[in-house]
């Protein structure tokens, strides 16, 4: 059996290095199972992607296809194009996407027009906010992928709602419900409920987590400052949002440090508002912004914050299963399980909801949290074993 993976941008790097290491046993353990894998270029800054192969530990890319920048139809149409030149070039059983990227779209989407399966890693959650960009890739994927593979039981549910809503189209009958037993058991065939992958590489990991140069230079301690991620367009690209958001943190976490790698695209817009990171400096002491951390140094910045305010879905994840305070400046989220059962609270976009949170952190009143079922560090291990049983190898 050979098996294509897709990595393109930052989180997918995470997802598909406990599969490389899951295949790499297997293969050892005598099954007939090869893998290539595709970076397709849409992180092209070494911070963004580069680094993560070094520091996951995972072979570099057979090919990077070299399709970063430009609009989201440019990187989707370069991505197709270069990718079905590859594919056609390699064949393969299997392409294997993960998340909800612009490469996981763009090569399901090529997968299935030459003919060939394609299996989505964490797939089933939704948002059911199609102005973002990453749920319309979802929804996309998930209706073209052979095999789905999911990280909870609200996104098998999800993947059942959507089989009954296609019967419902092909036979016309509005009477039939999303627990309709043909569209659910048909569905249900390819469901394979794993755990989450991201959630195998930080327990992998953990234990390598690694200092930044910024712990020794501001001397940091454990549970004395805040980690911040922004790079959603509600949050980020209207400037006087933007500024209320950063006024209403740096205001009310009692000058507590505030860390935060800055995305490329948050930078632009953060330093044209307020000028250099001189008169940053002078402007919000507490703030320090560095450049995109690698996977090691966040983590170990995360693991020991007091808490992480974030509008980042995967971050919410890693929080969840730390046991650390998180703050999500967003309206919704695709991972509701990091709300109902881990250490996240949604706060939505509006910046005077960040005081009353901030409160009820430093008041010590957070929830605890615990770890969702079968994120255990053993989800790519079950991928796996359930490929290997599906083309018998």
């Amino acid at each position: 059996m050979h098996v294509t993976l897709i990595a393109g941008a930052r989180p997918n790097f995470m997802k598909v290095a406990p599969i490389i290491k899951a295949i790499q046993r297997a293969k050892k353990n005598g099954h007939d199972i090869h893998y290539r894998i595709v970076h397709t270029g849409q992180h092209y800054d070494k911070n963004m992607s580069e680094t993560f192969f070094e520091e996951l530990d995972i072979p570099m890319p057979d090919v990077n296809l070299g399709c970063g920048g430009g609009t989201q139809a440019e990187q989707t149409a370069a991505i197709m194009m270069a990718f079905e030149k590859d594919l056609i070039a390699h064949p393969t059983n299997l392409v294997l996407v993960v998340g909800d990227v612009t490469s996981t779209l763009a090569c399901s989407v090529v997968a299935k027009k030459l003919n060939t399966k394609v299996t989505h890693i964490e797939a089933g959650i939704r948002s059911w906010d199609l102005s973002m960009p990453e749920e319309i890739n979802r929804m996309v994927t998930d209706s073209l992928a052979d095999y789905f593979f999911t990280t909870s039981e609200v996104a098998n549910r999800n993947l059942l709602r959507q089989g009954a809503i296609i019967e419902n189209e092909q036979t016309k009958d509005k009477d039939i419900l999303p627990e309709d037993k043909y569209a659910a058991e048909r569905v249900l065939q390819k469901i394979y409920y794993v755990g989450n992958v991201m959630i195998d590489t930080l327990l992998a990991n953990r234990a390598r987590f690694r200092k930044p140069e910024i712990w020794d230079t501001l001397n940091l301690q454990k549970g004395s400052y805040i980690v911040m991620t922004m790079h959603r367009p509600a949050n980020v690209d209207e400037e006087t949002h933007l500024k209320a958001i950063m006024e209403q943190i740096i205001l009310n976490v009692h000058d507590m440090p505030i860390i935060f790698p800055i995305h490329p695209r948050t930078a632009k817009i953060f330093y044209n508002l307020w000028g250099d990171e001189t008169q940053l400096a002078s402007l919000f002491p507490n703030l320090h912004i560095v450049e995109p951390l690698g996977y090691l140094e966040f983590n170990y910045l995360v693991e020991r914050s007091k808490a992480v305010v974030t509008d980042s879905g995967g971050i919410t994840e890693e929080t969840t299963v730390m046991g650390v305070p998180c703050i999500t400046l967003r309206d919704n989220t695709e991972r509701p399980e990091t709300c109902t059962i881990g250490t996240n609270e949604l706060i939505g976009t509006n910046p005077l909801a960040i005081k009353p949170a901030l409160d009820i952190l430093f008041a010590g009143e957070w929830k605890k949290g615990a770890i969702p079922p079968l994120w255990d560090g053993h989800a790519a291990e079950r991928i796996v074993d359930a490929l290997c049983k599906i083309f018998d190898c």
